[in-house]
């Protein structure tokens, strides 16, 4: 599974919620955004709303919408998740170092 260091999580469902994202593949670089390091955090409520903090790779970047739609119904498809709001933020801005080691030997960066 993928890296998830930075992610803080508190329970189960928050759990659930990160293994699901890692299904999500960023359509521009074929690897998913959990191991891209976009995951900045996550926070579902005891009535079943997720808040996803997260960046992109670019501010601008043009698959965003595209991206924040796959990411919604991911999430959505979690039981006990019944809305999901993402909170795109660009501090700390995202770079090579966010991503696990799995997603830089996948695109040819080596540590």
């Amino acid at each position: 599974m993928a890296s998830q260091v930075g992610i803080a999580t508190k329970n189960a469902l928050e759990d659930q919620v990160i293994e699901q994202l890692g299904t999500v593949i960023d359509p521009e670089l074929q690897i998913d955004i959990v191991n891209l390091g976009l995951i900045y955090g996550i926070d579902v409520s005891d009535e079943g709303v997720c808040t996803l903090s997260m960046t992109l790779t670019t501010m601008g970047c043009p698959i965003g919408n595209l991206l924040a739609d796959t990411i919604r119904e991911t999430v959505l498809g979690v039981d006990g998740v019944h809305q999901c709001n993402i909170d795109l933020v660009w501090e700390p801005a995202w770079d090579i170092d966010r991503m696990s080691r799995y997603a830089k030997v996948a695109l040819g960066l080596h540590d």
